[in-house]
């Protein structure tokens, strides 16, 4: 008897909707196809020379899917331009730092002996950010290992009026991570150890450049996991996560790490190490002063060690990937999933078919669903799967049943969960590969979180290549993202003030994660009022009263 080909659209019709009712499909992936509702249009995939999608997960190699037919756009160029200056590319003026010498280098390799980096080769990848359109002249990068180390450091420099850096993974998307000039670069890289673990309370306290890939992998082989979890993790570290309040994946289920950090070590501009690193669940002592310095970026302390709560690793995780007629059904979609799914609910994500084009075409990564308007991702993770895949069943039902959703899939095996939320992750690189990218990280109210893609696609036409639009629908954080051959400031004029003054007209933030960095200390007007402005610069002059510290970073510049 001939195999069934899973993409044949009678193979589905003839499949029940109910997972634990398809026998004969492998037992990590459920798949449910149904018609479309009564009013609503699905669009139809055209594939080129083939009779259906690629292989989901393609090889590089393989059989990809057709030309990406995009907006008023050529061809771009394989090879990446050179990054332009930062002080030349932006209107900003050198403060009065002095500049590292000869006799500078030299006390610096009697703090950390053969850990000075002046070479250019080697200082190259720590002047230019992560999306290369940024890029610094530091002329010396330093590594310490201790936050002995680093306090003798800052100490020097604080004495000498030398600017600094402090610098995690580099995986910053908001210029915070790189110099503006020749400020000198403090890497953690080498500050990597795992200090503690407690087996009971899930306590981990570890230095600030442990990746947070590492901790993951750490804390998951002692039945843990950590509490947030980002698409960069394999690069990040967790005191840059927690110098920008990173946001992430988790956030709807764990919360905020001003939740989950304990503790902290931070190491002032003067040299002062700040002792806060307490492993305890409560503390009412006082100031809390270890929020100071999450999501300050840099700009008050280094960050050099922490103390982080890790909730228990999930006995049972499924995975749906989804796709829905349009934006108003992805937010019933969710209001549905909070009330059916409760507390095994970790995640809801969404993406629209932009960005699924882009990953194709780019990544060689296929759909696993049927073409959409709109995708969402929701994962649960609980301790036992039969009551989890329970409920889970039973909201698909619900939603495939009503027409909020169309076509889903679902996974429930490591490695196939893995694939479904590469779709979701791995949206920033393929746009990376699209050509100049203009980043926009906005919290708004939900029902109103795709309207401001819908305007800003029709105010650019097609000057833009791709307007896209995905996040954490769950957080009511939306990552809109343009981007165009080149950079072009007539593009930027076109969407700023544009973006910042249509989510202040929602009461929204300027920044839901990324951090404010160096692109947009400018616009922190628009989410706090003068006075709280007024209060973080006060608090900024009191913690580091020469401005050494990561300097034309996080607030705006002073007239």
């Amino acid at each position: 008897m001939p195999q069934e080909d899973p993409w044949e659209p009678e193979v589905w019709r003839a499949r029940a909707m109910v997972p634990h009712l398809v026998p004969r499909w492998p037992a990590w992936l459920f798949r449910w196809r149904v018609a479309c509702t009564p009013g609503v249009s699905m669009q139809q995939k055209t594939w080129v020379g083939q009779s259906r999608p690629p292989s989901w997960g393609c090889p590089p190699g393989a059989a990809g899917p057709s030309p990406l037919v995009r907006r008023g756009s050529s061809s771009t160029s394989s090879r990446a331009p050179e990054v332009a200056l930062t002080c030349k590319r932006y209107p900003v003026q050198r403060l009065p730092f002095s500049v590292v010498s000869e006799e500078d280098l030299a006390a610096f390799e009697r703090i950390v002996p053969g850990r000075v980096i002046t070479d250019p080769e080697e200082m190259e990848a720590s002047n230019v950010d992560w999306l290369r359109t940024m890029r610094g002249c530091s002329k010396v990068l330093l590594k310490p290992r201790t936050s002995r180390e680093v306090s003798h450091i800052l100490r020097y420099c604080h004495e000498r009026n030398l600017a600094v850096n402090p610098q995690g993974g580099n995986t910053g998307l908001v210029g915070g991570s790189v110099p503006v000039f020749d400020e000198v670069i403090l890497s953690t890289a080498l500050m990597d150890q795992v200090i503690s673990f407690h087996s009971v309370s899930g306590i981990l306290v570890c230095q600030a450049g442990c990746v947070l890939e590492e901790l993951s992998r750490y804390v998951e082989e002692r039945d843990f996991i950590m509490p947030l979890d980002l698409g960069a993790k394999g690069s990040c570290h967790i005191g840059g996560n927690l110098a920008t309040n990173a946001g992430g994946l988790r956030f709807l289920r764990y919360g905020s790490l001003h939740g989950t950090v304990l503790g902290l070590e931070v190491v002032l501009a003067d040299g002062t190490v700040l002792n806060c690193l307490t492993s305890l669940r409560k503390d009412n002592t006082g100031y809390d002063l270890k929020q100071l310095f999450i999501g300050s970026e840099g700009t008050l302390g280094v960050i050099t060690a922490v103390s982080i709560l890790c909730p228990p690793k999930p006995r049972a995780v499924n995975v749906a990937f989804l796709g829905c007629p349009g934006f108003a059904e992805v937010v019933q979609t969710f209001s549905t999933c909070k009330g059916m799914l409760g507390e095994i609910l970790s995640a809801y994500e969404f993406m629209d078919d932009e960005c699924m084009q882009l990953v194709r075409h780019h990544l060689l990564l296929a759909s696993p669903v049927q073409e959409s308007p709109f995708y969402v991702l929701v994962e649960t993770s609980g301790s036992r799967a039969e009551h989890d895949t329970e409920k889970l069943s039973s909201f698909l039902e619900r939603t495939l049943g009503s027409g909020l959703v169309t076509d889903g899939t679902v996974a429930t095996d490591q490695r196939k969960v893995k694939a479904l939320w590469a779709l979701r992750e791995r949206i920033t690189e393929a746009l990376s590969r699209d050509g100049y990218v203009y980043k926009y990280d906005i919290s708004l109210p939900v029902d109103r979180l795709y309207d401001l893609v819908t305007d800003v696609r029709a105010r650019l036409g097609p000057r833009a290549k791709h307007v896209v639009g995905y996040g954490h629908l769950g957080d009511g954080n939306l990552h809109l993202n343009v981007t165009a051959e080149a950079f072009s400031a007539a593009l930027l004029g076109d969407l700023e003030p544009y973006v910042y003054e249509w989510t202040a007209g929602q009461q929204g933030s300027v920044s839901a994660e990324h951090g404010v960095g160096f692109k947009k200390r400018s616009v922190l007007g628009y989410s706090k009022p003068p006075e709280a402005l007024l209060l973080m610069r006060q608090l900024k002059t009191l913690l580091d009263p020469k401005g050494i510290l990561n300097p034309y970073k996080t607030l705006p510049a002073q007239a």
